[in-house]
């Protein structure tokens, strides 16, 4: 391949351009804050999803409680009833003694259920406090969550803006090295790492970093200029400049 020695070099300036790209590329993929952001978001929904297993154990030991509040009333309200009969004196005196001991049998069953009462509300004491240290925990990561996403949207802006700059000029780039040299380039860029042409500087190819051996340096010197080099050793594009010691 043939291209005016202008060409190649703008081929450098298009490298640079799509170097620095490939930078911020990174940068983007690579974000501590992303990151963050994304750790945190999965601490956010574990901790939503602890809130809502609370909020149901609170409900449910809520229901348990009413109904055991409801069997202890059941019980007061018999015992009362047969308070009230053995207080009048009503009935035969087989009747009354059948009273008292259904009240003293009332009054144990009373206190299991006042026990059993007791022991639920403790629960649900429990219950509430784990809420709300559930409630805590998830108002703390949403307050992390908030701070992490702003830092990681400040810095994808100041990414996207240095990625608007460092682009502006490729368009003019692309059109100065011309569609045939431009399509070389590409295809070893996506197969070499993002470079697809490098300087020769001081005998020494900076896509490789290798120093040119002499047969190859002594066929670069013979080369025209128009001709389209290439490193023996890594295979880019290797443009001459002043510096390449020839």
């Amino acid at each position: 391949m043939k291209a005016e020695p202008a060409r190649q070099l703008r081929l450098l300036d298009l490298q640079e351009v799509d170097s620095g790209l490939d930078r911020l590329a990174h940068q983007r993929a690579t974000l501590a804050a992303a990151a963050r952001v994304a750790e945190l978001s999965a601490h956010a929904a574990a901790a939503r999803a602890a809130v809502v297993r609370a909020e149901t154990a609170v409900s449910d030991i809520a229901v348990e409680l009413r109904r055991a509040e409801g069997d202890v009333q059941l019980v007061r309200d018999r015992a009362a009833r047969d308070q009230a009969r053995l207080d009048a004196g009503t009935g035969s005196a087989k009747d009354l003694q059948a009273l008292q001991h259904e009240l003293v049998s009332l009054a144990r069953r009373q206190s299991e259920l006042e026990d059993i009462e007791i022991e639920i509300m403790e629960r649900a004491e429990a219950a509430d406090g784990d809420l709300t240290g559930a409630r805590a925990e998830l108002d703390r990561l949403d307050a992390e969550l908030a701070d992490a996403t702003a830092e990681r949207d400040a810095e994808l802006a100041r990414i996207s803006a240095a990625e608007a700059e460092t682009a502006a000029p490729r368009d003019q780039l692309t059109a100065d090295v011309g569609a045939d040299l431009l399509a070389l380039y590409e295809r070893l860029r996506a197969s070499h790492s993002g470079v697809g042409a490098a300087p020769l500087r001081q005998r020494r190819c900076l896509g490789c970093q290798l120093e040119v051996n002499a047969s190859e340096l002594a066929a670069i010197r013979a080369a025209a200029p128009e001709e389209v080099l290439r490193c023996e050793e890594c295979g880019r594009i290797l443009v001459r400049t002043p510096e390449s010691g020839l």
